[in-house]
């Protein structure tokens, strides 16, 4: 029996160093390449990306590169779609790597199951081999860094979820919800998945399938990432009936009750006493899994850096949520 055809599109822009990388992973894998179509949407690049695809491109036929003059993701994305003539649409990510038999096992699953959409577990590594950057990976695949977020933290089971990583769709998803909303800068397969469960769609998550990620290794691009990801979870909501889930609001509350500190000295006494448990709590907890991330590393400076950048993986998440709050209520489209 014939393999079905998979379309795979991956939305890039500025990725010479790792969009090789991603492609070979592709190509290596056990599916058989004459049942594959890779796109390449590319954002009008300014390194060598599109050399670099165009290379690949030219011993690979199942690879294309197509343009993308409005850089951003979701456009890209639904590029991809238009031109995929796939049963299956896969979403990858030009700084992610899929491990050998990932493409056949989300075909086997969404086969099996009669899900629409389906995914594995994120496996996070520095992008550079650096103190930082092997902290941030490991603060990023914490349970107390990213809450919920099970792709993440893993799972032992096949589980229905609220979002999988780049996501693994029936072709007949998109005629059934529509394409990505070109509105959102980011967080749009975050609305696009929260649609399709409220279309009564299936995202299954399994532990046997497994790609891994390349996180940024710096301080700042860290927090930049974080800000745009509160900001863009909250302010989508101009956009979309559908933007996120409730827990995508913990860091914005944690934020403001922080803020709240600096108003105790006018306040009573009880206030403080009031502030002071729920931070104590939340210090312990950083502490302890800041001690779990130091055990694995090996080093003393591991457990100082990540129990700094757990509370700014939080602080700067939920100030991008007020942010987006703040642009949502007083108005603007950026």
């Amino acid at each position: 029996m014939k393999e079905p055809l998979v379309s795979v599109v991956i939305p890039c822009r500025n990725e010479e160093k790792t969009i090789k990388r991603c492609l070979d992973s592709l190509i290596h894998s056990d599916y058989p390449l004459n049942r594959l179509e890779i796109f390449v949407v590319d954002g009008k690049s300014e390194d060598r990306t599109r050399e670099v695809v165009n290379m690949i491109s030219s011993e690979n036929s199942q690879i294309r590169l197509l343009s993308n003059d409005k850089r951003i993701t979701p456009v890209a994305r639904n590029i991809g779609v238009e031109a995929a003539r796939g049963d299956y649409i896969m979403f990858f990510d030009a700084h992610s790597t899929a491990s050998f038999d990932y493409i056949r096992k989300c075909v086997e699953l969404i086969q099996e199951t009669g899900a629409d959409n389906v995914g594995g577990v994120l496996k996070t590594l520095p992008s550079e081999e650096t103190i930082l950057g092997r902290v941030i990976s490991e603060v990023l695949s914490s349970r107390f860094g990213v809450g919920g977020s099970k792709f993440r933290t893993g799972v032992e089971t096949v589980q229905e979820v609220d979002t999988v990583p780049f996501g693994f769709y029936r072709r007949e998803v998109f005629d059934k919800i529509g394409l990505f909303n070109e509105n959102l800068v980011r967080n749009q397969d975050i609305e696009f998945n929260l649609r399709l469960k409220r279309a009564d769609g299936k995202i299954l998550l399994s532990p046997e399938i497994q790609l891994t990620y390349l996180s940024r290794s710096d301080f700042r691009s860290f927090l930049k990432n974080n800000f745009g990801n509160g900001f863009w979870v909250v302010y989508a909501s101009r956009f979309s009936k559908t933007p996120f889930s409730l827990r995508h609001l913990v860091p914005m509350v944690f934020t403001i009750f922080l803020l709240f500190g600096l108003l105790l000295p006018f306040l009573p006494v009880f206030f403080t006493y009031l502030w002071l448990i729920p931070s104590a709590l939340y210090v312990a907890l950083d502490l302890l899994f800041s001690l779990r991330i130091m055990s694995k590393c090996t080093e003393n400076v591991f457990l100082f850096l990540a129990f700094f950048l757990f509370p700014l993986l939080h602080a700067f998440y939920g100030m991008g949520s007020i942010a987006g709050l703040f642009r949502l209520i007083f108005g603007g489209k950026r």
